[in-house]
C-alpha cells in the first residue's frame, strides 16, 4: 500500500475549513460586541441613577433660596435639556450647598441631622475660618492725682504692682526742685501749665523730657539721680535694669535688686511697650488745669482724686516734714491762743484746692465725664481689695492675681515706718487722733470745714469725741465713680 502523498509547505486549507474559521471569527466579534453593549449599558443605568439623585435634590429646592443664593439653572440643565457631565454637575451642587449652609447660618437655623448625613458624598474638606486678630485693649492713662501724706504712696502700688502698667513715681518731683514758683497768683498757674505740659509729655512716654530738669544733667541719657527709682518697678526690672557698674553711686536705688544707672533711652521703650501707664503725682492742685490732656485725641486721660482726712493729714505731716511745721509745734507747745494768720491761710488754702477740684469732678463737665473718680483713703484702708477692684474697674483695666495678693500681704503687716506702704491699713488709719491735741484739730476744723463736709469726715465737738475710738469719724458714702 502506497504511503500517503505529504502535504506540501504553502498549500491552502480546504474549503470546509476555511469556512469554519471565518465563522469563528465573526462569533467572536458578536460576542465582544455584545459585552461591550452590556458594560455600556451597566454604566448608563449607573450615571442615570446618580443624576436622577442628584435632580431630585434640586426641584426640592425651594426658588426663594435658589434666587437669594443667584445660582445659575445653566449650571444644572444645558439649553438642549440634555444633563452636564457628572463632574460640572457635582461642582454645582457642591457651591448650591454650600451657599445654602451659608444661608441657614445667617437665619440662624442649623442644617439637619438627616440632610447632612445625606449629602455628606457630596461636601468638601472644610477649611478653618480664618478669624480677625483680636484687637488691642485701649491704652489707659491714669493718674493718681492726691497731696503729701494722704497715702497715695500706699495707694499708687495697687498699680506699680501690676505688670503691664508702666508707672511713674513722682517724676514731677525734679520740675519742683529746678524751677521756681511763688505761692498764689498768677505764678500758680503758671506753675500749673508746666505740670501739666510735662505730664503730657510724660503720659506720651517721652522720658528725655525730664533730662532737662534732672540736676546733676544726664549724660548720654545715663543718670543715677531720678527720684525714688526704686518706687517704680518699671525702671527696676529687665530691660531697664542694666548690669551694675561699681563705684557708682546711686541716690535713689532699686529695692529689690541692683541695678546701673538708669537708661532714659531703655526707660522710654519699656514705656512704649507697656498697655498702659500710670503716674502719681502730689503736685498737681488743679482739676482745671487737665482739660487739654483729657481732650487729646493720644490720650485716653482717667483721673483718681485721693482725698484724706485733713486733721489726719496735718498730724502726718508735722511728724514727716517735721522742720517746715516748727511754728505749730511752738504754738502747741506754748499754750498760745492764736497761731500766726498765714499758717491757718496756707492750710486753709490747700482745703480748698482740693474741694475745689473734687466739686468740679463731681460736676461732671463733658471733658470729664467718665474720667474723674474721688477715694477716700480711709474707705481703702478699711476695704482695700474691695477699693483697688473698683478703682480698676473705672480705669478700664483688668486687676490681676498679682496686684491682689500684693494687697493681701502687705493690708496686715506690722510694719509702718513714715514713708511704708506696708501696713496693718485698718488699725492704721485713724491712729492719729488719739495723739492730736483737740485745739488743733479745731483750727484745722475751722479752715477746712466745707471740704470735710463735701467728703464725708465728721466735726467734732470736743476732745472726748476726738479720741473716742467708738465714735466715727466717718460719714457713709457711696463710690464717688462719674461716669
Amino acid at each position: 500500500m502506497a504511503p500517503p502523498f505529504p502535504m506540501e509547505k504553502g498549500l491552502t486549507l480546504p474549503q470546509d475549513c476555511r469556512h469554519f474559521l471565518h465563522s469563528l471569527r465573526m462569533r467572536s466579534k458578536y460576542a465582544l460586541f455584545l459585552a461591550f453593549v452590556v458594560v455600556v449599558f451597566v454604566f448608563i443605568e449607573k450615571e442615570n441613577k446618580i443624576i436622577s439623585r442628584v435632580s431630585d435634590k434640586l426641584k426640592q429646592i425651594p426658588q426663594s433660596l435658589v434666587d437669594a443664593n443667584s445660582t445659575d439653572p445653566a449650571l444644572v440643565l444645558a439649553e438642549n435639556a440634555s444633563l452636564l457631565s457628572l463632574s460640572e454637575l457635582d461642582s454645582a451642587f457642591t457651591q448650591l450647598q454650600s451657599r445654602l449652609r451659608n444661608l441657614s447660618l445667617q437665619l440662624g437655623v442649623a442644617p439637619a441631622e438627616e440632610a447632612a448625613e445625606e449629602t455628606a458624598e457630596w461636601e468638601p474638606e472644610q477649611q478653618p475660618e480664618s478669624r480677625p486678630p483680636a484687637e488691642a485693649p485701649p491704652r489707659r492713662h491714669l493718674l493718681l492725682m492726691a497731696t503729701t501724706r494722704t497715702g497715695s504712696s500706699f495707694v499708687g502700688e495697687f498699680f506699680n504692682q501690676q505688670g503691664n502698667i508702666f508707672y511713674l513715681f513722682e517724676p514731677l518731683w525734679h520740675i519742683e526742685r529746678t524751677v521756681s514758683f511763688e505761692q498764689g497768683g498768677a505764678n500758680a498757674a503758671g506753675s500749673a501749665l508746666v505740670y501739666r505740659d510735662v505730664l503730657k509729655q510724660l503720659f506720651l512716654c517721652d522720658l528725655y523730657l525730664l533730662e532737662h530738669f534732672i540736676i546733676p544733667a544726664p549724660e548720654d541719657h545715663l543718670t543715677q539721680f531720678v527720684f525714688r527709682r526704686g518706687s517704680s518697678r518699671s525702671l527696676c526690672e529687665d530691660p531697664v535694669c542694666t548690669p551694675l557698674v561699681k563705684k557708682v553711686f546711686e541716690k535713689y536705688p532699686c529695692k529689690n535688686r541692683r541695678c546701673g544707672l538708669l537708661n532714659m533711652t531703655l526707660a522710654a521703650e519699656a514705656c512704649r511697650r507697656k498697655e498702659h501707664m500710670a503716674i502719681k503725682a502730689v503736685r498737681i492742685r488743679q482739676l482745671e488745669f487737665l482739660q487739654p490732656l483729657a481732650e487729646d485725641p493720644r490720650l485716653d486721660l482717667r483721673v483718681i482724686q485721693l482725698v484724706r482726712d485733713p486733721r489726719a493729714v496735718l498730724a502726718s505731716r508735722m511728724v514727716a516734714f517735721a522742720d517746715k511745721y516748727e511754728t505749730w509745734k511752738k504754738w502747741l507747745a506754748k499754750g498760745q491762743d492764736q497761731l500766726r494768720e498765714e499758717e491757718v491761710q496756707r492750710l486753709k488754702g490747700n482745703c480748698e484746692s482740693i474741694r475745689q477740684s473734687a466739686e468740679l469732678g463731681l460736676r461732671q463737665p463733658a471733658w470729664l465725664r467718665g474720667r474723674y473718680m474721688l477715694v477716700r483713703y480711709e474707705d481703702v484702708a478699711l476695704r482695700p481689695l474691695q477699693k483697688a477692684q473698683e478703682m480698676y474697674r473705672f480705669a478700664g483695666i483688668p486687676l490681676t492675681p498679682q496686684v491682689e495678693d500684693w494687697i493681701q500681704k502687705n493690708t496686715q503687716a506690722a510694719h509702718d515706718g513714715i514713708y511704708s506702704t506696708q501696713k496693718n491699713s485698718s488699725e492704721q488709719f485713724e491712729k492719729w487722733r488719739f495723739s492730736m491735741p483737740f485745739k488743733l484739730a479745731q483750727v484745722v476744723q475751722a479752715a477746712c470745714g466745707p471740704a470735710m463736709r463735701l467728703f464725708g469726715y465728721k466735726l467734732v465737738q470736743d476732745a472726748a469725741s476726738l479720741s473716742n475710738r467708738s465714735v466715727s469719724l466717718l460719714q457713709e458714702r457711696g463710690t464717688f465713680w462719674v461716669t
